[in-house]
C-alpha cells in the first residue's frame, strides 16, 4: 500500500529481542518473524536484500508456509533460504531459521514508501512482519581513506609498507582506482593487505570497505630526510586521499678496489709487496670503525697500514696499503686473494688476482746448473771420443 509522503533519506531504529533474552523469559512462546531493519531505503532499478529470522519459541517443530503480500505492481519479492527461493521453513523448538527477503524495484518506480507484509503460517501458529520500503534519492558518490600508521622510519634499503582502508560510502558498488604520488626515483605498488598480487584498481561494494597496502621502495642513494607519499583513491566522481610520511635515516655503503679500479697486482715469492687499496663511502651516513682484513692463500701473509679507519663521511675515500707476502715456496702463477673492509652497518670485499714471480737469483742458479751440466757432457764426449 503506497503512502503519499516522500523521504529522500531514511533513518532506522529498532530494538530486537535476541534468542538469549527470550531464553531468559520462559513465558515467551510462539512463532515470530524478526529483522533488525523493518524499514529501509531502496533505489529504483536496483535489487535490495533484507535479512530475516523465523523464530520458534517453545513450540514443536512444524512446517511453516512463507509468503509476501501487498507487493506493488511491477515489483518482485522473494524469500530466500541459503541463497535459493523457498516457500516454507521448519525451525526447531527454541531455534530459528535465517532467511533473506529479496526485492527488485523497477527502474521507473517513483519516490515514496510502500509497505510489504511477510506471512509465516503453521498448523498451530502464525506470524506477520510489515516491511516499509522507501524509494528516494540516490546518495552522492563518496570515498574515504584511513591509515593505521601514516609515518614510518627506516633506511634507504627499507621497503616501507603502509596499511590503509578505503570505504565506499555511496549506495552503489564502485571500482576504485589507486594512485600514489611519490618523490622521483621511488617505486610504489598496491596490494590487498592479505595478498601479494599487485593492483591498480579494486571493486568495493556499496557501504563496504577494503583493507589495502601500499609498498614504497626508496632509491639506494637517497639522502637522509623526511619524504612524503600521497595515496589517492577515485571512482565515479568521488575522490579521497591520505598523506604518508617516510623518515629515512642515513646508511653507509662501502666500496673497495685498487688504485684506478684495478683488481690485480704482481708479487714475488717470499717478499712483501705493497698493494694500494681505495675504500670509499658511497652511502648517505658516516661509516664508523672500519677494519681491514684479508684471505690470502695458505702460508701467505697480509698486513694493513693502517689496519683501521675511525670514520668515513659520505662520498669520502681513503687509501690503505696492504702488505702481501707470498709463501717463499709459491710457484710462479696467478692466485686469488680477498681483501675485506668491515664497518658498523656496512661491509665490502674485493677479490684480487695476484701474479707471483719467482726470484731472479733462482733463475741465475738454474742457468748455472744447466751450463755446468753441458760442460760436463762436452768434456766427457771429448775425452772418450779420442779412444
Amino acid at each position: 500500500m503506497r503512502r503519499a509522503f516522500w523521504l529522500p533519506v531514511v533513518f532506522v531504529t529498532l530494538v530486537a529481542v535476541s534468542h538469549a533474552q527470550a531464553a531468559d523469559a520462559p513465558h515467551v512462546k510462539g512463532l515470530w518473524l524478526t529483522t533488525d531493519y523493518p524499514s529501509l531505503a531502496a533505489q529504483a532499478g536496483q535489487p535490495t536484500t533484507l535479512q530475516l529470522k523465523l523464530q520458534n519459541y517453545g513450540l514443536p517443530p512444524e512446517r511453516v508456509a512463507l509468503s509476501v503480500a501487498d507487493v506493488p505492481a511491477g515489483w518482485k519479492a522473494a524469500i530466500l533460504g541459503n541463497g535459493l527461493p523457498v516457500t516454507a521453513a521448519m525451525p526447531a523448538t527454541n531455534d530459528n531459521v535465517p532467511l533473506t527477503l529479496r526485492i527488485d524495484v523497477p527502474a521507473n518506480a517513483g519516490p515514496g514508501t510502500d509497505e510489504l507484509v511477510l506471512h509465516a503460517r503453521g498448523a498451530g501458529a502464525s506470524a506477520t512482519l510489515p516491511i516499509d520500503i522507501t524509494i528516494g534519492q540516490n546518495l552522492p558518490p563518496q570515498l574515504s581513506i584511513k591509515t593505521d600508521l601514516p609515518s614510518l622510519r627506516g633506511t634507504p634499503t627499507t621497503s616501507f609498507k603502509y596499511t590503509f582502508h578505503v570505504q565506499n560510502d555511496s549506495d552503489k558498488d564502485a571500482t576504485v582506482k589507486l594512485v600514489a604520488d611519490a618523490p622521483p626515483g621511488f617505486q610504489t605498488s598496491f596490494t590487498e593487505s592479505y595478498g601479494t598480487q599487485q593492483l591498480s584498481s579494486i571493486p568495493i561494494a556499496a557501504g563496504k570497505s577494503k583493507d589495502l597496502q601500499v609498498q614504497v621502495q626508496p632509491p639506494d642513494n637517497i639522502k637522509a630526510g623526511d619524504y612524503p607519499v600521497t595515496v589517492h583513491a577515485s571512482a565515479d566522481g568521488a575522490a579521497a586521499s591520505t598523506r604518508l610520511e617516510m623518515q629515512i635515516t642515513g646508511q653507509p655503503k662501502l666500496s673497495l678496489s685498487g688504485q684506478g679500479g684495478r683488481l690485480s697486482a704482481s708479487a714475488e715469492a717470499g717478499k712483501a709487496t705493497a698493494i694500494s687499496l681505495v675504500v670509499r663511502n658511497d652511502g648517505s651516513a658516516p661509516a664508523q670503525d672500519i677494519h681491514f682484513s684479508g684471505s690470502p692463500p695458505s702460508d701467505w701473509k697480509v698486513d694493513f697500514k693502517p689496519d683501521s679507519i675511525p670514520a668515513l663521511v659520505p662520498n669520502q675515500k681513503a687509501t690503505v696499503q696492504a702488505l702481501l707476502t707470498p709463501s717463499d715456496k709459491a710457484l710462479a702463477g696467478d692466485y686469488m686473494t680477498t681483501f675485506d673492509a668491515d664497518g658498523k652497518g656496512a661491509a665490502t670485499s674485493a677479490d684480487f688476482r695476484i701474479t707471483v714471480e719467482t726470484s731472479t737469483l733462482w733463475g741465475v742458479i738454474g742457468i748455472a746448473v744447466i751450463a755446468i751440466a753441458l760442460l760436463i757432457a762436452v768434456g766427457a764426449v771429448a775425452r772418450f771420443g779420442r779412444r
